[in-house]
């Protein structure tokens, strides 16, 4: 009977499983396991098992993250009796279909940086089929007497290797407990919600979406209106360099802070200002000497829901030799640049903003679109003519949910690049999307 009642439970609450894009946060009920229950333990009635089960559903509804890439709210959960630990194993399928034509982007993602300037036989058009961006995480949430919630997180796609081989690849893993994070998660200068849903993977070319290993500090104040964040992130620093200047390990974290406010009564409008801090080492050969160069950046972003059937994105971001944290310059060689003669080296400056909409014409079908550029400056006799300058990305798309856990989507991308001579290329792309959720 015991059985027969949690087996009843079970149904009531799994009766109205839902997707995080297409229902609201309410309604969201996953289907509850309820693990380690005895014929012992004192719950005697449906009431008490969905009571338990509600609780478990409650936090993780409480440490969702939304945002750009982020995962659904998932559709099981697996509890102990007394919700001292729950864990949920979910993820999602996506096949993508790719057509470039006059013009190509020279990579899985949509990236201007990667527009051949030169047109030839093999670079005006290209197909692209790909669903290496499937995903597979683990969540579990842990009630600690003595540490209150904490979340442990592993999340994973399938672009470790070479374009095609589907090699597994941890994005984050982390561990969240007091405000802390350790581990690997997205860089604490990125503004998870200042940034729009695509189906290209890389996104807005100014956007910075970026992974780092890091000890990060949160505090929420205000009743969440006030949030204030610092970390000290693993450095990666991609410089040009020659017989003169070496590379070199590095010895000091970046240090990014942020500083947000959100209003209204979900605090899902907010504005944030990001400001990152980086010391960057390279070896002199020539003196023997190692030298230090300072790079640094700010950063102002947010999202604002203008009506229930209108948002808005934006950021904007400057700095000095801060690759990683924008997208189009990521592992372009960029934070150091040599002058001329091959004698000195600086880091340039360089900056970039993006801006976009999105609008829902009903709870299932929603269009979005939008604009985003990325400079980099010469300065002082640095930086060669075929080095990059600028990149310009435009987007519209629409998706449509099928089902509350399969969307369909079509999306339209433009880009150009063009280099410190002035010479130009272009790419434009349409892709089709189908992504189901578990």
């Amino acid at each position: 009977m015991k059985h027969f009642r949690l087996l009843m439970a079970a149904l009531l609450v799994a009766s109205a499983a839902s997707a995080q894009n297409l229902q609201p946060a309410e309604e969201y009920s996953p289907t509850i396991y309820l693990i380690g229950v005895e014929e012992s333990v004192a719950l005697d009635d449906a009431c008490d098992k969905l009571n338990l089960m509600s609780d478990a559903t409650q936090d993780y509804l409480e440490t969702h993250r939304h945002g750009f890439q982020q995962t659904e709210r998932p559709m099981f959960i697996f509890a102990t009796r007394d919700n001292r630990f729950s864990l949920a194993v979910g993820g999602f399928i996506a096949l993508r279909a790719s057509y470039d034509f006059d013009g190509i982007s020279d990579n899985l993602d949509f990236i201007p940086y990667d527009i051949p300037l030169t047109a030839n036989y093999n670079n005006r058009q290209q197909l692209l089929m790909d669903a290496s961006t499937s995903r597979l995480y683990f969540k579990g949430v842990a009630n600690s007497n003595m540490l209150g919630r904490v979340v442990i997180y592993v999340d994973t796609d399938f672009r470790g290797g070479s374009a095609g081989s589907y090699t597994p690849r941890i994005r984050s893993a982390y561990v969240s407990m007091l405000g802390f994070t350790l581990g690997r998660d997205v860089s604490t200068f990125c503004d998870l919600q200042a940034a729009p849903t695509t189906i290209d993977f890389q996104g807005p070319n100014a956007y910075n979406f970026n992974f780092a290993t890091m000890i990060r500090y949160e505090y929420c104040f205000a009743d969440h209106h006030l949030t204030v964040g610092a970390a000290a992130e693993m450095p990666h620093v991609s410089a040009t360099y020659n017989e003169k200047f070496l590379k070199m390990r590095q010895r000091i974290p970046d240090f990014p802070v942020y500083f947000q406010y959100a209003w209204d009564e979900e605090r899902s409008s907010h504005l944030r200002a990001s400001a990152v801090f980086r010391n960057m080492y390279v070896r002199n050969a020539v003196v023997e000497d190692n030298k230090r160069l300072f790079g640094w950046g700010v950063q102002f972003s947010g999202t604002i829901k203008a009506w229930d059937w209108l948002r808005f994105y934006m950021n904007g971001v400057y700095g000095k030799g801060i690759t990683p944290y924008i997208q189009d310059l990521t592992g372009s060689g960029l934070d150091l640049v040599l002058d001329e003669s091959g004698e000195e080296i600086a880091a340039p400056k360089m900056w970039g903003w993006q801006a976009a909409a999105r609008i829902n014409l009903s709870p299932r079908c929603w269009l979005s679109g939008g604009y985003s550029m990325v400079q980099v400056d010469h300065d002082k006799g640095f930086m060669g003519a075929d080095t990059y300058h600028q990149g310009r990305y435009i987007f519209g798309n629409v998706f449509y949910g099928l089902s509350p856990r399969c969307t369909l989507a079509a999306e339209y991308l433009y880009g150009s690049r063009k280099n410190m001579d002035d010479l130009k290329g272009h790419a434009n792309r349409v892709s089709l999307q189908l992504m189901y959720h578990f």
